[in-house]
């Protein structure tokens, strides 16, 4: 197990199972933090989990899972609840949010049933972005969060951009990054900080749903100066080392984890 100021703290990853939550819970592990993660996976992606879970708990990390909805007020409690305990009375080190829940239609359609509804806008909006202020919330009212802890969500060039049917993906990744801004004002006298990773396109799960997934990986492969994709593991090295001491003046930006991706025109 790696030494180092990271060494038996906690990390509370929301979306760990797989994509960048799981690289960052791979890579905060062997910085010797433990793991408490929270993710919704149906039956059959669950051997990835306890794989998962069996590979951080062979690096020295306690570990801690909830198969549960990050984004149902009740679940939240739950989870905080039984995790409390375990803590010990020590603040959360690292917030990671990395929710990638969301629906994937056009706004406007020639059938109006084949476009997004009020509901799928505002649980895309919910998930992806609103959850991240309701996290914080209860871990300040717990002080679970505290001096020297750091929250890090994970956005995209997707929140400047469009692609087709993005959209409501879009708008809670622009939701996200201002959330964060406002959360790093407001969190700046508990001496927590606050960022958004906006990682270059990566083939992730997540990725894999979005219409046209294949055409965007190519393009990104062409524009990228590394002229390969990012991957979840550049983005949980990026995150470790934003995690140690010493970068408590980092917050309220959103930080291009991507190669120089975004830079190309």
């Amino acid at each position: 197990m790696a030494a180092g100021n990271l060494t038996g703290k906690w990390a509370l990853i929301l979306g760990a199972s797989s994509g960048f939550g799981a690289a960052a819970s791979r890579e905060l592990a062997k910085q010797g933090m433990h793991i408490l993660g929270v993710h919704l996976d149906r039956k059959g992606a669950m051997a990835g989990v306890e794989q998962l879970i069996s590979e951080l708990q062979r690096s020295g990390a306690q570990t801690l899972f909830f198969n549960v909805n990050a984004a149902d007020p009740m679940k939240r409690q739950e989870v905080l609840d039984q995790a409390q305990p375990k803590l010990g009375g020590a603040p959360i080190t690292v917030l990671m949010h990395s929710l990638a829940f969301g629906t994937l239609k056009p706004y406007v359609t020639e059938h109006p049933k084949d476009q997004l509804t009020k509901d799928q806008m505002d649980m895309t909006l919910d998930v992806m972005a609103n959850s991240v202020v309701y996290w914080v919330q209860d871990l300040i009212a717990r002080k679970l969060l505290g001096k020297g802890s750091r929250i890090f969500a994970m956005t995209s060039s997707g929140g400047t951009r469009v692609w087709p049917t993005y959209g409501a993906v879009s708008a809670a990744k622009a939701a996200l990054e201002s959330h964060v801004r406002q959360l790093a004002m407001e969190l700046a006298p508990y001496g927590v900080t606050a960022n958004c990773i906006r990682a270059g396109v990566t083939d992730t799960p997540a990725l894999r749903k979005i219409p046209g997934n294949e055409e965007m990986m190519e393009f990104s492969r062409r524009r990228n100066p590394y002229r390969r994709l990012t991957t979840p593991e550049d983005v949980a090295r990026a995150i470790a080392a934003l995690s140690n001491s010493g970068t408590e003046w980092v917050t309220g930006n959103v930080i291009g984890t991507d190669g120089g991706e975004d830079i190309v025109g």
